[in-house]
C-alpha cells in the first residue's frame, strides 16, 4: 500500500495532540477557550484544505482569527445598535 496523505482534520487533531500538555497547563479558564479556539478552526476546515501554500498550523490559526473577528464585528453591531436605541430613547425624553 501506498503512502496516504492525512486529511486537513487529521491534521487538526494531530495539532491538538501536540498541543495538549500545553492545554493542561493552562488554568481551567484559560482552557475552555482554547478549546473554543480549536472548535472555530474546525469550522473552517474544507477552506483549510484548499489553503495548500500555508502550513497547516497557520491555516487553524487564521481560522481561529476569522471567527474571533466574526464576534467582534457581531459585538461591535450590538453595541452600535445599542447606542441608537438609547439615544432615541434620550431624544424622546426631551
Amino acid at each position: 500500500m501506498g503512502n496516504v496523505t492525512p486529511t486537513i482534520t487529521d491534521l487538526l487533531h494531530r495539532e491538538q495532540e501536540n498541543l495538549a500538555r500545553f492545554r493542561r497547563a493552562l488554568r481551567r479558564e484559560d482552557q475552555v477557550v482554547f478549546d473554543s479556539m480549536f472548535t472555530a478552526a474546525y469550522k473552517h476546515r474544507a477552506a483549510a484544505a484548499h489553503a495548500g501554500h500555508l502550513l497547516p498550523f497557520e491555516t487553524f490559526l487564521l481560522s481561529m482569527q476569522l471567527e474571533n473577528h466574526k464576534e467582534t464585528l457581531r459585538l461591535r453591531e450590538e453595541v452600535e445598535s445599542l447606542r441608537r436605541r438609547l439615544e432615541r430613547l434620550e431624544g424622546g425624553d426631551a
